[in-house]
């Protein structure tokens, strides 16, 4: 047991010198290199040994120091109970036989001070043994079970604080990642790296497909050359992601050019009908698919649900409408949400021109209703017979002021509709159409005929 001294004087000098640097340590008699860590600045030390067992080191030599030399270890307790150690010279180097390990050093000369950290290996070894899921898992990660040892390896500032030296323990497995331009999601390689071993490691994200699970280290063994690893079963994956998207694929191009009338400021919809194809991207453990719809934002009532990732619904009804995917996994214990998507569809509204100009000129050549959220809608045109010489039933479509194939003489025609909007109202209407031609003069002049 070692006896505990007050020494009042070393550590008043550690904390006003600081850390010198002035002189270099080795050690004699290692089977394995002893490997050198260099901590963080704040602990006031200069470095961190780990011998792989200084059971079988025969020495600790003290390089670069002058006659002045003291030498004295420490505890957990720091460095305010650090005691002499013994120490012998052999030419300019100072030797200190059978260093114990898992100790502090100090070496004070003028009033200045190296201190180190000896760490024994063999007193806390790493081992691995098996690797498997956790019985039990949770929604958010995933839990492995890890049979073996490789406690957190700790060494003592100068001042008592434990800090733990990190083993870097690998675990890596395949997991999958959002590609946003492939829309798909794609298997990639990931890890985590533990400073100490743990029996259950939590992986989080959750594993999103199923992966074998390699746990390797230790770095110092790995250093060594005997570096240990243990590969899992497959492990099927319990991590439910989803990423959506909502396409209107009956929207004009070019609405602002169009003879829609706009006016309803929403992403999708806008004038119905209005087609829209929604479509979810799940990762492997999504089993349940389905798409839900609902006028209420908070979805406490569903109005319609699709139990699929791709659905085309045509919104007909003026309204407020809200889409979601929900997927979970195979006993439904976990759900996972896509984006909510708000359809607004607009009142209906009809407006009809009473004349036009049909003659190439890039202006008002073709006869168009304005129209919004109608969902039938059927036109007729006559001449001031009540011959028919045409007829369309799609509102975005239009009259050119031809028949069989020719412009028609100025004049006078007649159109009847019938139409009905999203909102329940039809419309009948009848009235005028006034064709103006124009001719073209050699001087660029327009003229009427």
């Amino acid at each position: 047991m070692m006896k505990l001294k007050i020494i009042v004087p070393v550590l008043m000098s550690m904390l006003t010198a600081g850390v010198a640097g002035a002189v270099t340590v080795s050690f004699g008699g290692e089977s394995r290199k002893v490997i050198e860590v260099t901590p963080d600045k704040n602990t006031g030390l200069e470095k961190v040994y780990v011998a792989y067992s200084t059971g079988e080191l025969t020495s600790m030599n003290i390089l670069g120091a002058g006659s002045g030399l003291s030498v004295s270890r420490y505890s957990n307790l720091g460095g305010g109970y650090a005691e002499p150690v013994d120490f012998q010279w052999d030419g300019n180097t100072a030797v200190v036989n059978r260093p114990e390990g898992n100790m502090g050093y100090i070496f004070t000369e003028n009033g200045r001070n190296t201190c180190i950290w000896l760490v024994d290996y063999s007193s806390q070894p790493f081992q691995l043994t098996a690797v498997n899921a956790a019985a039990t898992q949770d929604c958010d990660n995933t839990h492995i079970d890890v049979t073996g040892s490789g406690p957190a390896i700790q060494y003592y500032t100068i001042d008592g604080r434990p800090v733990e030296l990190s083993r870097d323990i690998e675990v890596s497995y395949t997991t999958q990642q959002w590609n946003q331009d492939n829309l798909e999601y794609e298997n990639i390689k990931a890890s985590k790296t533990l400073a100490h071993l743990t029996a259950t490691v939590t992986l989080t994200p959750p594993l999103y497909c199923a992966t074998e699970i390699t746990v390797s280290g230790d770095r110092f063994l790995q250093a060594w050359g005997q570096g240990v690893q243990v590969i899992s079963p497959s492990i099927q994956p319990n991590g439910l992601s989803v990423m959506t998207t909502a396409e209107q694929t009956n929207k004009n191009e070019d609405e602002e050019s169009s003879n829609v009338i706009n006016g309803d400021t929403s992403d999708l919809g806008g004038s119905a009908p209005a087609v829209i194809q929604f479509t979810a991207y799940a990762t492997d453990a999504v089993i349940h698919d389905e798409w839900q719809i609902s006028t209420d934002p908070e979805f406490s009532t569903v109005d319609y649900r699709f139990n699929q990732r791709e659905i085309d619904y045509t919104f007909l009804e003026e309204g407020t409408y809200y889409a979601r995917f929900v997927g979970s996994n195979s006993d439904g214990t976990c759900e996972v949400y896509g984006d909510i998507y708000t359809v607004g569809i607009g009142a209906s509204d009809l407006r009809i021109p009473n004349a036009f100009t049909p003659n190439d000129d890039g202006v008002n050549d073709i006869w168009k209703v304005g129209y919004r959220s109608l969902t039938s809608f059927k036109c007729w045109i006559f001449d001031r017979y009540g011959n028919e010489i045409y007829h369309f039933d799609d509102p975005n479509g239009g009259w050119d002021g031809k028949y069989k194939g020719k412009v028609v003489k100025s004049g006078v025609y007649f159109y009847v509709i019938e139409a009905t909007g999203a909102d329940g109202i039809k419309y009948k209407k009848g009235g005028d159409i006034n064709i103006v031609n124009y001719k073209r003069n050699g001087n660029g002049s327009t003229a009427t005929e």
